[in-house]
C-alpha cells in the first residue's frame, strides 16, 4: 500500500517539486495532503495542478488541521510554521521528514524532543550526494585536518534567508567532529578589515548569493604546495525532493527517533 504524504508549503519551489517526486510512479508514496500558509491565494485549488503533474484532487488547506489524513509530513519551509507542524504530527502520532533549515539551538532542542514521541528524518540537505560528501570530508579531514588550512564556501539564490547555509554547517560539524571538537568553537565567518593573519585549527565560513543559483557548496583543505577541493553543485531542486521522498519510504514503520539522511542511506 503506498504511504500518504503531506507536503507543507506545496505553492513553494520546494513544495512543487516533492508533489513532482511523489508522483512518481516508483516513488512507493501518494500525496493525500498539501498546506500553504493560510493567506496564500492557492488555498482550496488542486495541488496536483500547482505543481504540473495534473489534477490528483488534493485540495490545498490552510492547515494540516483542514488537511486529508497522512502518514507522514514533509516540511521544507521556515522554523516557525514547521514547529508547529510538527507538534500537530507528534501529537496525533505522525511521522516528520524535515528539511527546513536556520533553526535556533533550541529549537533544535524542541525537534529532537519530539522525535522521542514520533519519528523524525531532519537534515540539513537531502541530497544523495550530498551526503556522500560529508562521509568524503569525515576521510579528509581525518588525513589533512591536522595540518590544513580549512574553508567551506557556499553559494545559493537571492531568496534564501539563512547564513550560512544549514548544508555548509553540517559540513562545517562533519570536519569539527572528525578534529574531535566543536564547530562553535573553531569556526570563523564573516572576515572584514585587518583580520590579521589567519590561525592554525579552524574553519572558515563563506557565503554568496544571487540569482537563482540552487546550491553550491566546497570545502577546501589548503597547506603549503597543495590543497584538496570536495564540491558538490545541485542544479536542480528535484534532487532535494526525491532525497526526501526516499526518506519518507525509509522512515515508514520507524520506531520514535531522530534520524537523518546518513541513516536513511546507510552510510553510518
Amino acid at each position: 500500500m503506498a504511504i500518504k504524504i503531506a507536503v507543507a508549503g506545496v505553492n513553494g519551489r520546494m513544495g512543487r517539486c516533492l508533489v513532482q517526486a511523489i508522483s512518481a510512479p516508483d516513488s512507493g508514496c501518494v500525496l493525500s495532503a498539501a498546506t500553504e500558509a493560510p493567506d496564500s491565494s492557492v488555498i482550496g485549488a488542486d495541488a496536483g495542478e500547482i505543481a504540473g503533474v495534473g489534477k490528483n484532487g488534493v485540495t490545498v488547506a490552510a492547515s494540516l488541521a483542514e488537511a486529508g489524513d497522512f502518514d507522514i509530513l514533509i516540511e521544507f519551509t521556515r522554523p516557525a510554521p514547521s514547529l508547529s507542524d510538527l507538534a500537530f504530527c507528534a501529537a496525533r502520532n505522525k511521522a516528520v521528514v524535515l528539511g527546513t533549515t536556520g533553526f535556533s539551538d533550541e529549537e533544535k532542542k524542541v525537534i529532537s524532543e519530539t522525535a522521542k514521541t514520533v519519528p523524525v528524518v531532519f537534515a540539513s540537505n537531502f541530497s544523495v550526494g550530498v551526503n556522500l560528501v560529508f562521509k568524503l570530508l569525515d576521510m579528509a579531514t581525518r588525513v589533512m585536518g591536522n595540518t590544513a588550512d580549512i574553508e567551506i564556501i557556499e553559494a545559493h539564490h537571492r531568496h534564501k534567508v539563512d547564513a550560512p547555509s544549514g548544508t555548509a554547517l553540517s559540513m562545517g560539524e562533519a570536519v569539527a567532529h572528525a578534529l574531535g571538537k566543536n564547530l562553535s568553537d573553531i569556526s570563523v565567518r564573516g572576515r572584514d578589515g585587518i583580520t590579521g593573519e589567519r590561525p592554525h585549527g579552524v574553519i572558515g565560513f563563506s557565503a554568496i548569493r544571487g540569482g537563482d543559483i540552487v546550491g553550491d557548496h566546497t570545502v577546501l583543505f589548503a597547506q603549503d604546495g597543495e590543497r584538496v577541493e570536495i564540491t558538490h553543485k545541485a542544479s536542480s531542486r528535484m534532487t532535494f525532493a526525491n532525497g526526501a521522498v526516499r526518506a519518507a519510504a525509509w522512515l515508514s514503520g520507524k520506531a520514535p527517533a531522530l534520524y537523518d539522511m546518513q541513516d536513511v542511506l546507510n552510510l553510518r
